[in-house]
């Protein structure tokens, strides 16, 4: 990404606002990786032993863990509401890399990849506006989560 004193083409700032709408957490398979402090806690707030949960909801991707999902692409902790709301089941626990949507490396390298996820997500460019430290806090945290257990 560059270092932090290189300006970037969100240096003022990007808006953002989760809508609830679930459609970072659907769609084609992929990765949700979870380091062992996020797995206990999953667990915990799951009522789980750490190795029921992994055994369950986990599975081995060489030397990470990434949660499981649904055969069409939905991880398994989203949760549709009456209201037609779709949320995270795990919310208050939910890893890092969820907890970092959508400040990523893939949809900040150029506009144009903020505005394609912006095509999926109704909330980019919209709701608050977050200050760069914010965005580059994201991008820090998010880098450490996708190191192996």
């Amino acid at each position: 990404m560059g270092s932090p004193s290189e300006t970037t083409w969100y240096q003022n700032g990007l808006r953002f606002a989760c809508t609830q709408c679930g459609n970072c957490c659907s769609g084609a398979p992929g990765y949700v990786w979870v380091s062992a402090p996020e797995l206990e806690a999953i667990a915990a707030h799951l009522g789980l032993t750490s190795e029921a949960f992994a055994h369950r909801h986990t599975r081995r991707v060489g030397r990470r863990v990434s949660l499981l999902e649904h055969r069409n692409g939905d991880c398994e902790f989203l949760v549709s509401t009456p209201e037609g709301k779709r949320i995270c089941g795990i919310y208050p626990v939910r890893p890092l890399q969820c907890r970092t949507w959508p400040f990523w490396d893939s949809n900040l390298r150029q506009p144009r990849d903020w505005d394609h996820a912006g095509l999926k997500c109704p909330g980019i460019n919209r709701g608050p506006l977050h200050a760069l430290p914010v965005i580059q806090a994201a991008l820090t945290r998010n880098g450490e989560a996708a190191l192996p257990l």
